[in-house]
Parts: C-alpha cells; sequence; structure tokens
C-alpha cells in the first residue's frame, strides 16, 4: 500500500481520555470540539493553514460570564467536520508540522476535512489540500490501492463527490471494464471489493453485471465473509443482498470451462468413467461444486437468522446447489435449524416444505442424533431420519456378521466384504504356508471375532437406544403403523430387516 509522509517534528500530541492536549512550552488558547473529542491547541499553527479556522478565530467572542473580553480560552465546534475527529487530528498534526502517514485508508477523509477547512495554498505554500491531492492521484493509479481509498468514501459521501473523488462512478466503471477477461486474473476478493464499491457508489447495472459474473466463475474460491455483501438498495427487505448472491451462485451454475466446473450428473459421468474417458462429474471436477455447496451452506447459516428473509428466497437460493454437489446434508441441516429457530411462527406445511432441501440419507450420526430430538422438525422428518439412522446400523451390523464369518472360514476380510483364499488353496488343497503359520492363524481369527462382537453389542445398544426414543415419541402402535405407511416406510422396514442370529 502506498504511503507518503509529511511533517518533520515529533509527537507532540497526548491523547488523555477523550481529550487532545498539544505539550508545547505555550498554554493552550483554543478548544476545538469534534463530536465527543475536545482538542486544546493554539491559535496561530491553525489560523496560519486554514480560512475556515482563521475566520472562526476572528469572529469569536467570549461570552458574557468571562467579561466578554478576548483574554480568555477560545471555543470552537467542529462536528460537521468530514472524516469527524479522526480527519481534525491528522490536519491538526499537519498545522504543527508533526510527523504523519498517508495512505490509501486515510488520503479521502483527510482530503475532505482539508476542503471543508479552507487549507489552501493562499493561506501556506504546499498546503494540506496540494499535498492530500497529490497523493490522492497515486493512489488513484494503483487498482488495489484505489478500491481501498474508494471504500472510505462511506462515511463523507457527499463531499466526496463534490470533490469528484468517490470517484466518480465513471473511474470505477472504467477499471471493471479494462480488468483481463481471464480467470483468475483478479482474485475473488478482489472483484467481491470492487461490487461492494460498485454499489456502494451506485454504479451502472452493466459494471455490476460484469463484476458478479466474474465472481460467479471463480466462486469457488470466495470467502465467506467477502460474501456478505450489505443490501445498499433503496428498499432494503433484508440485511444482506441476497439477490446479488443468487444471481452470483447461478452464473456459477452455468459456467462452462471443461472439466473445471462443469457439472454433468453423477450418472453420466460413472457411465463415461467405465469407457476409461474423464468426465465432468468425476471426483476431481465436483471438488470446485462441492466447494461451492460447502460455502452455500455456511452462507445460508448467517443469513438465517435474518427474520425479514422469507421463506421462498431461502428455498430459492438452497435449491440452486443440486443434491450431490453435498457429500454430507450436516452443513444444510445446521442452516436449516437456524432458520427454523428465527422463524417460529412457520405452519407445519412450511416446515416440511423446507425440510425438503435436505436428505435425510446423508446426515452423520451426529446430526441425525441432534434432529431426532429437535423439537423444530415435524414429526414426518423426525420420523424418517429415526428409520434411515436404524437401517444404516443394522446394515453394519450385517457387514460386521459377514466378516465375521469369513475371518471364523481361515480367510482374511477383504474391504469390498468378500474374503480372500490364499493362493493354491482350492477347495481340498492344502496350503503349506497356511500349515506352518498354523498356530498363530489361530489366535488372528479369535482376536478378529472377539472385536466383532464387541463392536455387535455397541450397535446393538444403539439400535436399542433409536428403539426407545421412537417409543418416546407417544405414539399409539395403529397410529405409528399408519405413519410409517404415509412416509412410504411400511414395505421396506419389512424388505431391510435382516435376520438377527448367531449372537
Amino acid at each position: 500500500m502506498a504511503t507518503m509522509k509529511l511533517g518533520s517534528k515529533p509527537e507532540i500530541f497526548v491523547l488523555e481520555g477523550l481529550t487532545w492536549r498539544c505539550m508545547t512550552e505555550l498554554e493552550s488558547d483554543v478548544v476545538v470540539e469534534v463530536g465527543e473529542m475536545s482538542f486544546y491547541l493554539h491559535k496561530f499553527p491553525l489560523l496560519s493553514r486554514s480560512g475556515v479556522l482563521q475566520r472562526m478565530i476572528g469572529e469569536y467572542q467570549a461570552p458574557q460570564e468571562d467579561g466578554g473580553g478576548g483574554g480568555g480560552m477560545c471555543m470552537l465546534q467542529l462536528d460537521d467536520i468530514p472524516g469527524g475527529a479522526k480527519a481534525f487530528e491528522l490536519a491538526a498534526r499537519f498545522c504543527y508540522d508533526v510527523k504523519i502517514e498517508l495512505n490509501a485508508l486515510n488520503v479521502v477523509c483527510l482530503r475532505c476535512a482539508a476542503e471543508y477547512l479552507l487549507m489552501t495554498d493562499d493561506y501556506a505554500e504546499g498546503n494540506l489540500i496540494t499535498q492530500a491531492e497529490s497523493f490522492l492521484s497515486d493512489v488513484l493509479a494503483n487498482w488495489k490501492d484505489s478500491i481501498k481509498a474508494l471504500e472510505t468514501c462511506e462515511g463523507v459521501l457527499p463531499t466526496a463527490e463534490d470533490l469528484h473523488i468517490g470517484d466518480q462512478r465513471y473511474f470505477l466503471e472504467e477499471i471493471v471494464a479494462l480488468l483481463p477477461a481471464k480467470k483468475g486474473v483478479a482474485s475473488t476478493r478482489f472483484l467481491l471489493g470492487m461490487l461492494r464499491t460498485a454499489m456502494l457508489l451506485h454504479a451502472s447495472p452493466l459494471c455490476r453485471e460484469n463484476l458478479e459474473r466474474r465472481i460467479g466463475a471463480q466462486l469457488e474460491d470466495a470467502c465467506l465473509d467477502d460474501l456478505l455483501v450489505p443490501n445498499l438498495g433503496y428498499t432494503v427487505e433484508t440485511l444482506y443482498d441476497i439477490d446479488c448472491v443468487q444471481r452470483i451462485l447461478d452464473y456459477f451454475m452455468s459456467s462452462t470451462d471443461g472439466l473445471g466446473t462443469g457439472y454433468t450428473s453423477p450418472a453420466v459421468a460413472e457411465e463415461g468413467s467405465q469407457l476409461g474417458a474423464p468426465q465432468a462429474g468425476s471426483p476431481s471436477s465436483l471438488s470446485p461444486i462441492t466447494m461451492v455447496a460447502k460455502l452455500m451452506d455456511g452462507y445460508l447459516a448467517e443469513v438465517a437468522p435474518d427474520t425479514n428473509l422469507k421463506l421462498p428466497k431461502f428455498q430459492a437460493l438452497a435449491a440452486v446447489v443440486p443434491d450431490y454437489a453435498r457429500p454430507v446434508d450436516d452443513g444444510i441441516y445446521r442452516a436449516m435449524d437456524i432458520y427454523l429457530k428465527s422463524h417460529p411462527w412457520l405452519s407445519e406445511s412450511e416446515r416440511e416444505q423446507l425440510c425438503r432441501l435436505m436428505n435425510c440419507q446423508k446426515l452423520s450420526l451426529e446430526a441425525c442424533t441432534h434432529a431426532a430430538q429437535n423439537e423444530r422438525l415435524p414429526l414426518r422428518v423426525v420420523v424418517q431420519v429415526l428409520f434411515f439412522e436404524q437401517l444404516r446400523l443394522r446394515t453394519s451390523i450385517a457387514g460386521w456378521f459377514f466378516v465375521s464369518g469369513n475371518a471364523a472360514a481361515g480367510g482374511e476380510p477383504h474391504p469390498g466384504g468378500s474374503a480372500i483364499v490364499r493362493k493354491g488353496a482350492a477347495a481340498g488343497q492344502s496350503d503349506p504356508d497356511a500349515e506352518a503359520d498354523e498356530g498363530k492363524g489361530k489366535e488372528l481369527p479369535a482376536e478378529a471375532i472377539t472385536d466383532v462382537k464387541a463392536r455387535v453389542s455397541e450397535l446393538e445398544k444403539e439400535c436399542v437406544s433409536m428403539k426407545q426414543e421412537i417409543r418416546r415419541l407417544g405414539k399409539p402402535r395403529r397410529s405409528w403403523s399408519l405413519l410409517t405407511r404415509k412416509c412410504g416406510f411400511g414395505t421396506k422396514v419389512q424388505q431391510a430387516q435382516p435376520t438377527m442370529s448367531g449372537k
């Protein structure tokens, strides 16, 4: 970041609470109040640099209780100075020739304050307006510094516009038009910063659309904090600009640059992979959309507490990301739960409609446990969570029994669930290596079986806990049967139950 150093004298200003004091041999003879801050200064350095302070000091009349004489302390009020107390502090230091440093974050406010104080070359050569204007030209010659400077215009926007700084929409629009079209040349954070500035300065719709398209093309590189764009529209309904993020996400989903961000469905990708050709749905090419899905889940969780956020808008944003882009649905479940907590007036049908965004089969064990006890969820969703979790446990138990059977038969458990038979040990044949290690081979299956039995015992306890949770719902058996049939689970439960034998 560019900087410019002014002044030559060492520090003489001391802050005491809400009071700045100039510590010199002479006592202060003027007090300038800016908001809650008071500045105890001297008349001569101020009136020799500022036309406004020169006029105010010359016109000042002491109150009657002081006798109306001119020997008292001069009290001045500057509550409406652009940039407030911080900008006046820098201007005062400049008047005393104390060292200060200009940068992209303070030059706009200081330039506006200098204009307000009328610190022109008519009062002193190389006055603050000239110095700030010269440095501002250097700042605006650099893209990153320009964005930082333009972002500081919000607090001094009327004065900055009068001075043709905060820019001037034309200047920003020219920068956007000159940006290279190649993806990745400008960082996503930089583009989002420019978009915020464009909204602040009410840039043209074409300029904002250009930035949104560029951000959408590389949305997977964005950070959540940068995506929380404040709503600066004339009709502010929500705290953050949801519509802007919706458009950016739509641009991301519609972008196609080969394998990087293609969005071929998993079924088509699997068919192509069988032919040996890389497809856009392969795990490597799904990484951008998976990253965006995680980013959107976090964004939804951040905007969910906004009570002005309507259900259709929340659903529309969440539904843009396809289901296959989320390996686990814990993120979207968390966002939904926050939304339900912040919108307790939703009807049962609206809650069920919202919960359709979530796939109960893709919840982790921790999320399932939370959802099973979540009173904000509709009963139908809770039943689905409990059913799929019990089905998952039973499938896991059956898999452990299958592995344990293979281990007892003398084969090595295979990750796919089958047993590996030693090479040459066909039916009716003996394996010399196996006979040589007979003693050692007998110990390993026994240990494996012990581990399997312990794991099965844990899973059975979890099944019992799930059943107790179901009974806790307090529904009669007939009502439970009707409810499961209503959810479409009646026949599936009978088909999915494995036989539990051979403990």
